[in-house]
């Protein structure tokens, strides 16, 4: 947009830019109708807002006099009022006065609302609130999980899973009972152990409920297999000859041999409509199967390293899978971002992913899609993921420039690619100074009035059991946030007792896997040690001003056992891929590298997206 008179091009200018600010959805207000032009200030701000009156004038009048009578060539003022695109008028042309143009672009700044200016947006209170004093948790188990998924029926029970393979069906004690769960090994809901392989890396990884499960029955297992001892076990190998990869040139490592392990998302049938399943579920077809090569290709034509988003109610015939060349019995959606791209596979959603562990969106905000991505060498990162967005890796490790070995596929340039940044994080070294190493555990955010002084923190920890963050965002809507490690304590009436670490009075909680919601929003820590859940501060001592502290006694606890040995404390170097996420009847999966291998698990929730 070409623009001769200086003093217009200068508003205009700051106009376009204000797109980047960083209260711009404030601005632009997105939560009404689309807007080609800010909210231009048009009035003195009033008294109860919380935008700043420095510097806050009439710029919408500023604007007018500065423009309204230079020819515009595609000006936003003109493409919003409807104007055919490529086309060339005055403000004059469809606005009388400076008061129809302000009517329709004008704006007061208001108690929760902001107007542009012409500058930076500056609130009068723009201090991120405090963090919580605390976090108090209480053990309601003593055994090791991967994943916890609340049942789709909205009652109080949830799913549980281990990496082995086994599938569990139980109910959760309401908070403050003093009751814990209560697992049945001899009633599992699902054992799927004959299947799945399982190793340090490897195994059942995750579960996915359909949001009619209680109707259908549907749901489905993310897991590792061995075609030496499956024989169902098969599939299409990724490294193939579209990404230029001979998988009898890569020879073997530790003894696998190239695709020996497969990435299985399969679906299975249960009778969902009782409290526990009549008959036992039964796989009934593969969603997805991928053979794993030992090397990492950088490639389009690959999925590694790509959430990837499919749809799993409208499967075409076996005819029409070959034709287009998918990996298994899904569609793609036709919105997908690369659906028309012959550069990309039609799959993908998003891409520049090396390990993503554990991805959530906010039950409050849906928009809000956050994914924890395990690092290489220095940086542990969280991603607010968007359609089509790339999160930079292998260029980008985090926010700093990753200079990478030499891979089958090449190298990708820093010039080549516009990478998204994490938006939270942390250094290896901050969790493990002496070894510097780290993995991260992404989580939630934590919706639950359970403790209100953490009500809509993100949350999200270190493998390692040391450290657990809260990432608070400030001001809401921003994509701002301030991360804060917080402290950690088991309540003394917790139902089993919390371990401790010689010589500290902090809960030991082992390794930490995976965070797990229920339907009243409570979220759970699944660690090695045990399932813990986060309980009302007052329960530790902790202080939050807007808790309610009026409670009932808690029985005596129970004991717990010995807690793990200090040699369990080696790096648990977990390559997995995230979760399958159900979403208006669509998948969302998840396919990264790491040095050694790659593979899929699977997870789900509420019932607006159906994450967990």
């Amino acid at each position: 947009m070409n623009v001769s008179e200086p003093g217009c091009a200068s508003v205009l200018k700051s106009i376009l830019c204000s797109r980047c600010d960083q209260f711009s959805a404030e601005l632009y207000r997105t939560g009404l109708v689309p807007r080609a032009v800010p909210v231009l200030c048009n009035s003195t701000v009033s008294a109860n807002s919380t935008q700043s009156q420095d510097g806050l004038d009439d710029f919408c009048t500023k604007v007018w006099n500065e423009c309204h009578n230079v020819s515009l060539l595609n000006a936003p003022f003109t493409l919003q009022s409807g104007k055919p695109f490529n086309s060339t008028s005055k403000l004059t042309d469809i606005w009388k006065s400076k008061s129809a143009f302000c009517n329709a672009f004008g704006g007061s700044s208001k108690a929760d609302l902001v107007c542009f200016d012409g500058g930076p947006v500056s609130l009068n209170n723009t201090e991120t609130p405090s963090p919580p004093s605390g976090m108090c948790l209480e053990k309601i188990d003593n055994g090791s999980y991967l994943n916890m998924v609340a049942h789709p029926d909205g009652s109080n029970r949830i799913f549980l899973s281990n990496q082995l393979g086994k599938i569990w069906l139980e109910t959760v004690p309401e908070e403050g009972s003093g009751e814990t769960l209560v697992i049945d090994e001899s009633n599992l809901f699902v054992d799927l152990t004959d299947q799945v392989y399982a190793d340090v890396e490897l195994g059942l990884m995750g579960i996915a409920f359909h949001p009619n499960f209680k109707e259908n029955g549907r749901f489905f297992a993310s897991f590792n297999c061995d075609k030496v001892k499956w024989t169902e076990c098969s599939g299409r190998c990724s490294c193939n000859s579209v990404m230029g990869c001979d998988p009898s040139k890569l020879g073997p490592d530790n003894g696998a041999q190239p695709c020996q392990y497969h990435s299985v998302i399969a679906e299975f049938t249960a009778n969902g409509t009782t409290a526990q399943a009549l008959v036992k579920p039964q796989e009934v077809r593969r969603i997805f199967t991928m053979g794993l090569h030992l090397l990492p290709i950088m490639n389009k034509k690959s999925l590694l390293g790509k959430i990837l988003r499919l749809d799993i109610d409208n499967i075409p015939s076996s005819t029409r899978i070959s034709s287009l060349d998918l990996w298994g019995n899904y569609s793609v959606p036709g919105d997908n971002p690369f659906s028309e791209d012959e550069e990309l596979l039609p799959e993908i959603w998003a891409l520049g992913f090396r390990n993503p562990w554990r991805c959530s969106f906010d039950l409050e905000r849906p928009s809000y899609f956050l994914c924890a991505d395990v690092g290489q060498d220095e940086y542990e990162e969280v991603n607010m993921i968007t359609k089509g967005g790339n999160y930079g890796w292998r260029v980008y490790e985090g926010p700093f420039l990753y200079n990478p070995p030499k891979s089958l596929g090449g190298n990708t340039s820093v010039a080549s690619i516009n990478p998204i940044f994490p938006v939270m994080g942390y250094n290896h070294s901050e969790v493990n100074k002496v070894e510097g190493s780290a993995s991260i555990t992404g989580g939630y955010f934590y919706r639950s009035m359970t403790d209100p002084c953490m009500h809509g923190r993100y949350l999200y920890a270190d493998l390692y059991g040391g450290d657990i963050w809260t990432g608070t965002e400030s001001p809401k809507d921003s994509g701002n946030f301030t991360r804060s490690k917080i402290p950690v304590s088991c309540a003394l009436d917790s139902p089993i007792q919390c371990s401790v670490d010689d010589g500290s009075p902090l809960p030991a909680l082992g390794f930490i896997f995976s965070f797990g919601q229920d339907n009243r929003n409570d979220i759970f820590i699944l660690a090695s040690t045990g399932v813990y859940r986060i309980v009302p501060p007052s329960r530790c001592n902790y202080t939050c001003p807007s808790e309610n502290v009026t409670r009932l006694p808690h029985p005596t606890p129970i004991p717990s056992p010995s807690p793990l040995s200090n040699s369990t404390s080696r790096r648990l170097d977990i390559s997995l891929l995230e979760q399958l996420l159900l979403f208006s009847f669509r998948v969302f999966v998840w396919f990264f590298f790491s040095s050694v291998i790659t593979f899929p698990c699977v997870q789900q929730g509420d019932y607006r997206f159906y994450s967990l």
